[in-house]
């Protein structure tokens, strides 16, 4: 559970005192999670309500400028995520430091999550940082899947970080300071913002297609199924154990087709109904679907092709992900409709940002998708524009930096 800093008490009680309302404390503006420990926050943590995930290409042939940069990355995250600024810049007559525009704000539960991009080890065929004999053999490139239309500049990317924070400008604010810092050695590739809906206690949010997301995931706080399902272990090279693999994919829905979609066909399509969440058959969301039920003219009650059906690990010789998606909005766009009378207009460009991870990624999404992309009702409605694969190292300890054991293999802290 996210704790307090003694500085976030201090001016959410502040605060109190002189407006003679509520601490500010109580929305969670003032609340900071942790960002030092054996795994990396973001992945496990409870979900914020928003988030900025940006995907970096290094530009430099020098090695130790790339560990230099996650050095200070790693002390500049550390400060964000206790609502502080981030260091300035050697020089700083020329480069300001932090941009300030989030000074009083809070750490609004910031968290940094870092990965690395096949082409850190190798890129164009060449290693240029000595690294590719630990590619760990899970960081594989994602195949093809039917449907695809990803666009370059939104796919890859040599360096990952995703920013969650409870306030939308904090987790901006984070990421561009981490672009500032390493100006001159990362560049950014692509970057994509996102948001959760915000439901009553107790309620799971809903995506943009109206249904409840997250009914059968996984739960952070499941240490016996992280073990299982998201940490690496021994079978991964030692830089990466601890740490997980993460995939994301953005994926543009279809609303406007969607939305003239009977309520019925919705339902037979997520194989769920829309407004308590339960899966078909079933009365309540917390109920395990039932594969094997059949209607009275012996059709399956969840469709062969819904999409908790062909999602399920039952269904997947018990593959499980954790996921940790955001919706996402970026106004409209000129789109040629997928479905009768396929003209071309202004059109949403808008959906899920799906992400999710596991300890091998051959074993988790792959496996899934493999199913979902080839029959997946859901599949007439979204497009996978752009994502990527990444490795998470684990969590640093004070005095690390996230990757050191890859950089610096040998070096430990006292």
């Amino acid at each position: 559970m996210a704790r307090p800093t003694r500085r976030g008490l201090f001016l959410g009680v502040a605060g109190a005192a002189l407006t003679g309302g509520t601490p500010a404390l109580a929305d969670g503006k003032f609340v900071s999670e942790p960002f030092w420990g054996a795994h990396q926050a973001g992945i496990t943590t409870p979900a914020q309500a928003h988030t900025y995930a940006a995907a970096f290409d290094l530009v430099t042939g020098r090695r130790e400028q790339v560990a230099d940069m996650l050095r200070t990355w790693t002390a500049a995250a550390a400060s964000l995520c206790r609502g502080e600024p981030a260091p300035s810049d050697e020089g700083g007559a020329v480069h300001p430091g932090d941009s300030g525009e989030t000074l009083g704000a809070g750490p609004a539960r910031l968290t940094l999550t870092f990965g690395f991009g096949a082409g850190l080890f190798v890129k164009n065929n060449v290693d240029r940082y000595g690294l590719a004999a630990q590619r760990p053999p899970a960081l594989v490139d994602l195949p093809q899947f039917k449907g695809d239309e990803l666009a370059e500049a939104r796919t890859g990317g040599d360096l990952f970080v995703q920013a969650c924070a409870d306030d939308p400008q904090v987790a901006f604010h984070a990421v561009r300071q981490l672009a500032r810092i390493g100006r001159g050695v990362a560049e950014m590739r692509w970057a994509q913002s996102g948001f959760l809906s915000t439901p009553a206690p107790g309620q799971r949010p809903r995506n943009l297609m109206g249904f409840k997301d997250g009914s059968n995931n996984l739960r952070g706080d499941d240490t016996a199924a992280m073990d299982a399902f998201v940490w690496v272990g021994e079978e991964g090279p030692a830089w990466v154990r601890g740490g997980s693999y993460l995939v994301l994919r953005r994926i543009r829905i279809a609303l406007e087709h969607w939305d003239r979609m009977p309520l019925d066909f919705q339902e037979q399509t997520f194989g769920r109904r829309k407004y308590s969440g339960a899966p078909l058959g079933g009365e309540d969301e917390i109920d395990p679907p039932d594969l094997a039920a059949l209607r009275a003219d012996g059709e399956p009650v969840i469709p062969e092709s819904a999409h908790i059906r062909l999602a399920a690990a039952a269904s997947n010789g018990g593959a499980k992900i954790l996921r940790r998606p955001y919706g996402y909005n970026d106004g409209v766009a000129l789109i040629k409709e997928r479905w009768p009378p396929w003209r071309e207009g202004l059109a949403y460009d808008a959906g899920l940002l799906f992400v999710c991870y596991q300890r091998d990624p051959r074993t988790g999404f792959i496996r899934i998708f493999e199913r979902l992309s080839q029959h997946d009702m859901l599949n007439q409605f979204v497009t996978h524009t752009g994502g990527g694969l990444f490795a998470c190292p684990p969590g640093a300890a004070p005095g690390e930096y996230v990757g050191q054991r890859l950089f610096e293999p040998g070096k430990r802290t006292a």
